[in-house]
């Protein structure tokens, strides 16, 4: 078998998987389960969100197409010699990949990496006269070239061990002196679960205000049901940390979040999710005009809950984290057994979430023809919500006046998502949660972390897009490929 012919079954070896999970949504099922993150700070375009107590598991998100496998596609089939990523810390730059093929199943890629927005900020500042030949031209801007801070370089090896059995090795270099990054990954899918083995150091963490941190080694085991639209379902998930972290952006390494601090933890949740269809059009669709992604040519209108239970045996530094502040509205309210002595601790809560869906148009005329809304509720802590709910119950029946703190803590985490198609397979998305504020004299409402999207449905792959998205709150923003997602 030639290599492009074990590419391309590689490629359908992707696919399978991810449309076993297909109902995995871009932003709408990390409540819970703190899917990974996008970010153009690294050359994987990954981080992860800082663990919290006992929700969110960590990884979840199962097999995904990696980055360099994005770029890749994207040069091969879009035509783009280049894709273009930015963030704040770094400027604009580029990417591109170099496949190295090895055997038939086992392949490597080279990524590399130019920060084009520096180059031309260095050009533009050069000392002295402007050069008045192409060839003082051209040794300007070779002299420019030479500046090891403009390249980043990322080798990956992809070896598919079985057809059930993936094991991925990467190593990043930055020219800027910033720290290597590797990282290792197994991942094994058994006919209704999912299995992953991870360590990386250092690992990329985010926390909630926006602030990246660095693990020196974080390793991980993640074992999960596929995701499923009704029924029962469960999460295990054991990480360990080691070494201090450290702020990204070499800022003060105060405030570190206590769940990147070195110790074990030892996670576990089962969830029930039931779906229900309020209504769904059983309207003829166009005769011989393909939709331009077969998941969302359905006009509907659907709800869907998820309850569940989770439980969290932590040891070592990170035992702090379980202590609740008085004055912390923050804090963890669940079920909390501690053994200050021997630096360990066994949380427990329940969580809860609701959601409704509604869709007009099949996504197959050229105008007008998808609008998507999607609107979720969600109660992390179940014993915050009673206990909220207890003090607001003994207010009204003692004739006082209810207290914010307690009227916030019945407040669920809201999220809400809106599509509308532009012009053929192109169409604007912007998700963001809300929060509810109470204390805020001004304003009680706020929009937290926004990220508004351009997607390109690539209609000759069924259900795949390239997504162009933009996040105000990290000043980030990249072009990615996604498939099976809606």
């Amino acid at each position: 078998m030639s290599f492009k012919a074990g590419f391309k079954e590689k490629q359908k070896l992707s696919v399978s998987v991810k449309m076993e999970m297909k109902k995995l949504r871009w932003a709408m099922d990390g409540a819970f389960w703190d899917l990974d993150i996008s970010t153009p700070r690294t050359l994987d375009g990954l981080s992860r969100p800082v663990p919290g107590d006992p929700l969110p598991l960590g990884i979840s998100r199962g097999a995904r197409l990696s980055r360099p496998k994005q770029i890749d596609f994207m040069q091969r089939f879009m035509a783009a010699p280049f894709v273009p990523s930015y963030a704040a810390a770094h400027g604009f730059s580029i990417q591109r990949v170099l496949t190295i093929p090895v055997a038939e199943n086992w392949f490597g890629t080279l990524l590399g990496q130019f920060n084009l927005q520096r180059f031309l900020s260095s050009v533009k500042k050069s000392e002295g006269p402007p050069p008045d030949s192409a060839s003082s031209w051209m040794q300007m801007l070779g002299k420019h070239l030479q500046d090891k801070s403009l390249y980043a370089l990322s080798f990956c090896s992809d070896l598919l061990l079985t057809p059930n059995d993936t094991l991925l090795l990467s190593v990043e270099s930055y020219g800027d002196e910033k720290k290597p990054r590797n990282k290792a990954l197994f991942q094994h899918r058994f006919p209704k679960h999912n299995l992953s083995v991870e360590a990386v150091w250092p690992g990329l963490f985010v926390d909630n205000g926006g602030d990246y941190w660095d693990v020196p080694l974080s390793m991980s085991l993640d074992l999960a049901t596929v995701a499923s639209d009704s029924g029962a379902s469960y999460h295990v998930c054991v990480h360990h940390n080691s070494g201090s972290p450290e702020r990204v952006d070499g800022g003060p390494s105060e405030g570190i979040p206590a769940s990147l601090l070195p110790g074990l933890a030892v996670k576990g949740a089962i969830s029930f999710r039931k779906n229900i269809d309020l209504w769904r059009s059983n309207a003829p669709k166009l005769k011989m005009v393909q939709p331009f992604d077969i998941f969302l040519s359905n006009p509907h209108v659907s709800t869907s809950g998820i309850i569940g239970a989770a439980m969290t045996a932590c040891f070592g530094d990170g035992v702090a984290r379980s202590q609740i502040e008085d004055d912390d509205p923050q804090g963890f309210r669940g079920f909390s057994l501690q053994a200050p002595a021997v630096k360990s601790a066994l949380l427990a809560d329940v969580f809860a979430s609701a959601s409704i869906s509604a869709q007009h148009g099949n996504f197959q005329r050229l105008f007008l023809d998808l609008t998507r809304f999607h609107a979720r509720l969600d109660f992390p802590s179940g014993a915050k919500f009673l206990s909220g709910a207890t003090h607001l119950a003994e207010d009204y029946f003692n004739s006082q006046k209810p207290n914010l703190e307690a009227i916030q803590d019945i407040c669920p985490n809201a999220t809400l998502s809106l599509q509308q198609q532009i012009a053929g397979p192109f169409s604007f998305r912007v998700d963001s949660k809300v929060a509810v504020e109470l204390g805020n004299q001004n304003w009680n409402i706020r929009v937290d972390e926004p990220v508004f999207a351009i997607e390109y449905a690539l209609q000759v792959l069924g259900s795949a897009k390239a997504v162009a998205w933009y996040s105000p709150k990290h000043q980030e923003g990249m072009i990615e490929l996604r498939f099976y997602e809606t």
